[in-house]
């Protein structure tokens, strides 16, 4: 599978986020801050895992028509995945 550039930049934006809420703990942040700043992160990451899922999704089901074959394995597969992630 071949990632994006949108996806790449969706988890360079999270590693920046990881950044600050480190940056946060050093100089004893408010709590409250921190854990809405971990939840954002939080957030992008479950969001970012649909879209790599959801993309390897189309692809394997696109190859898999264009053979001939059946493609609910790799949705059953896909959904499987983002069950596992939560």
């Amino acid at each position: 599978m071949e990632y994006t550039p949108q996806m790449k930049n969706r988890v360079k934006r999270m590693e920046g986020q990881i950044r600050g809420i480190l940056k946060m703990m050093e100089e004893g942040s408010d709590c409250k801050d921190l854990i809405t700043q971990m939840s954002a992160v939080r957030t992008a990451m479950d969001r970012t895992m649909g879209v790599v899922v959801s993309s390897n999704l189309v692809e394997c089901v696109r190859k898999a028509e264009e053979q001939g074959e059946d493609s609910s394995e790799y949705v059953n597969e896909a959904v499987n995945l983002l069950v596992k992630s939560r």
